[in-house]
């Protein structure tokens, strides 16, 4: 109950939580009971503004140049785009905090193979190397998925090897290799569990660079073909329509905004608390 409380005293830990939590029921409860398909437009509703009422059916964020309900799109879209960068993150979290685990634990030949691996990968912008590996192998959501992953691993990797070396040379991980206990063993049980929390921080401050990337794939038509929604391919349709319909764009980047800022806030919350009990 006490750190319940001292969540509810940070006052970025409570906007954090509430930018979030309102993203998540928009792309929950949205694709599960709004009426309305986001795919099926109505040619005399095109670009009816916000709260629009149409045969009977209200709009209440308007609708796009085919006659398509904006709010079904936006939910859906959401849902997605949420969905691709979590998978990509699981993705990152998993390669990278396995590779750095083994470059810290063993050393060697296998670290210098691992960091300059690492070093290769982030001297290359991640959004240039997204879009050519994306215009190689095809736009669709599983290799958006796999390209976006695979390219955010090394940061994981270096804050792994970086806490591998410290847990490494413990007393205790000695004692363990002095009585036999195998060195998977010894990584699973006495590394892993201190990498946990950095890796879960490190997670929270990488996931906005993902939205945005994965935003940013959608509007230059390489990430998630149309009609499927996604944030960035619903900035990408409606921008040339800004000037008759601001609406097509201003909600899908509130989204994006609100996404952004609440992983942003969380992260240093995360940070902070991380400190106080170092110190």
């Amino acid at each position: 109950m006490s750190r319940f409380w001292s969540v509810r005293r940070n006052a970025d830990a409570v906007l954090a939580v509430t930018l979030l939590s309102a993203v998540t029921v928009l792309c929950i409860l949205v694709p599960l009971f709004w009426p309305l398909d986001p795919a099926r437009g109505v040619l005399a509703a095109t670009f009816r503004p916000p709260m629009s009422v149409v045969n009977g059916q209200l709009h209440p964020l308007g609708t796009d140049q085919l006659g398509r309900d904006l709010l079904a799109r936006l939910g859906l879209g959401t849902a997605i785009s949420l969905g691709i960068v979590l998978l990509a993150a699981v993705i990152s979290v998993v390669t990278g905090t396995l590779l750095g685990m083994i470059a810290g634990y063993f050393g060697g030949w296998i670290d210098i193979v691992v960091m300059r691996a690492v070093d290769v990968q982030l001297a290359i912008p991640f959004i240039l190397l997204i879009l050519l590996i994306v215009a190689v192998v095809g736009p669709s959501i599983g290799n958006l998925v796999l390209v976006l992953g695979v390219t955010g691993w090394a940061v994981f990797a270096r804050v792994a090897r970086a806490r591998t070396l410290e847990v490494r040379e413990l007393e205790y991980v000695e004692a363990c290799r002095a009585i036999g206990v195998s060195d998977a063993a010894i990584i699973v049980r006495h590394v892993l569990p201190n990498i946990v929390g950095p890796q879960t921080v490190l997670l929270t401050l990488d996931l906005p660079r993902l939205i945005i990337l994965e935003a940013s794939v959608g509007f230059l038509g390489l990430g998630v073909q149309p009609p499927t929604p996604t944030l960035g391919n619903l900035i990408g349709e409606g921008r040339s329509f800004i000037l008759l319909a601001n609406w097509l764009v201003l909600y899908p980047g509130l989204v994006i905004g609100a996404l952004v800022v609440g992983c942003n806030l969380l992260g240093d919350w995360l940070v902070r608390r991380a400190d106080n009990r170092a110190s």
